[in-house]
């Protein structure tokens, strides 16, 4: 069987030198999987969902073009239902794992001797149908028939590279600390996760050192930080004191940079079992630093830090600065997975359709970004400077045998900044408050002009 990592190198529109089919069958053999021989295989509709997905998500109608085949809608939609979640699930892990497998290992892929990943929210709208209404939801004031079930989506980057090892769909008002902990098993001993203040709670804190993990998050608005040495604080079960903070001081290790000792609260959070909040700590030794932003532009003036790198020798302040500020990343690599491949809308109708549509997604996302890692390194750039669109559209024209061209650089712009608004105005249409049958009947009432 040829590596992925090989057949990246020569990838072809048709993705079988990607995805090859002694893999597919593989992973069905072993999770028991049984089919008959027909046109629409477990191999040829899995190309088939990865073609769709590359091209953008496009119609069956489009596809048929696109591949060359014939089948109905129907029988399509009937192949991808028999296609087990299971398979794609393993089938997307087995892939991002071989195309990350050779770099691992480079410097140039780890920041400080550690693997840096990415931890971020985010969302995707979905078909109005009762099957995914129900274990969604859709935004609160939006009466029935009068919007979209939308699902909150997880993430997990990887910060030097850009790979996306995990993304899991949730109920819409799910809070992200629910889901971090469940990708801890993804990491090793000795990665560090970057976050933003969603992630910053005491009770993840304590479970990244159980896990022998390193966490770098902005500190919670309402976290009171004092950096004033011996500064009194608040003893565990005793009343709170207005603006007093609840850690207790230990040592300065530079301006505005401290070490803190965090008390476990007495509340505990909705998204852990009392067994689960038992066995933390109760206590911890944190960092807490702050550092101003004086580039123009920038929203925001300070940031304050709270991490479990204890060491101010082999973790400057500075460096840790650095580092948070690659969390922005994520925030690209979100844009590029929904707005340039498409998936802020999925198209399936079911839960199980919604959670295969995402695996895939994943896959081809980290196929696009093989070949910007490939890029990089033969035009000797980062990789994150090759244009992830220029990437993506090579890809889906990619015939067999084709070598990988020089693509688009995109220029390296420090401190480029850009108002959060919008130019081009929306349609002026009313938004939907009833739905679409009681409205198509209203018009019907209406009375025609005299």
């Amino acid at each position: 069987m040829c590596s992925i990592a090989q057949a990246v190198q020569r990838i072809k529109s048709a993705v079988l030198d990607t995805v090859p089919a002694q893999l597919i069958e593989q992973l069905c053999h072993e999770l028991g999987h049984r089919w008959r021989q027909r046109d629409l295989g477990p191999v040829v509709t899995t190309h088939l969902f990865l073609q769709q997905i590359l091209h953008g998500n496009i119609a069956i109608a489009h596809l048929r073009r696109v591949s060359g085949r014939t089948f109905t809608d129907s029988a399509y939609c009937q192949a991808r239902t028999r296609l087990p979640l299971a398979l794609l699930d393993r089938l997307q892990r087995a892939v991002t794992d071989s195309l990350r497998a050779d770099g691992c290992r480079r410097p140039e892929t780890r920041w400080l001797g550690h693997r840096v990943f990415l931890l971020d929210g985010s969302s995707f709208s979905m078909p109005d149908t009762d099957a995914l209404r129900a274990p969604f939801g859709q935004p609160s004031g939006q009466a029935a028939g009068c919007g979209f079930p939308v699902a909150h989506l997880m993430a997990l980057f990887d910060a030097k590279r850009g790979y996306l090892l995990q993304a899991s769909a949730q109920p819409l008002n799910t809070h992200d600390l629910s889901q971090a902990a469940a990708l801890h098993p993804c990491l090793c001993a000795g990665d560090v996760l970057v976050g933003d203040r969603a992630f910053s709670s005491y009770a993840h804190l304590a479970l990244c050192l159980r896990q022998r993990l390193q966490g770098l998050f902005r500190a919670h608005q309402r976290q009171i930080i004092d950096f004033r040495p011996g500064r009194a604080h608040v003893a565990p079960g005793t009343k709170p004191v207005k603006g007093r903070p609840r850690s207790r001081w230990l040592k300065r290790l530079g301006q505005r940079d401290q070490l803190v000792q965090y008390y476990k609260p007495q509340d505990r959070p909705a998204w852990m079992t009392d067994e689960q909040y038992a066995a933390l700590p109760e206590s911890i030794v944190v960092r807490e630093l702050r550092y101003a932003i004086h580039s123009p532009g920038y929203r925001t003036r300070e940031v304050t830090l709270v991490t479990t790198l204890v060491d101010p020798k082999k973790y400057p302040a500075r460096e840790l600065a650095r580092l948070y500020g690659l969390r922005w990343g994520a925030e690209s690599d979100l844009r590029h997975l929904k707005q340039t491949m498409k998936m802020d809308v999925l198209r399936c109708g079911t839960v199980d359709g919604v959670q295969k549509e995402l695996a895939v997604f994943v896959l081809v996302y980290n196929l696009v970004r093989r070949v910007m890692e490939e890029a990089g390194q033969r035009q000797r750039v980062e990789p994150g400077r090759i244009s992830f669109v220029d990437a993506w559209r090579w890809l889906q024209r990619a015939q067999p045998g084709d070598e990988l061209p020089t693509l688009v650089v995109n220029p390296d712009r420090p401190g480029r900044v850009q108002p959060r608004v919008r130019k081009r105005r929306p349609k002026e249409y009313p938004v939907m408050k009833r739905p679409r049958a009681e409205l198509r009947k209203a018009l019907f009432k209406q009375r025609p002009a005299a």
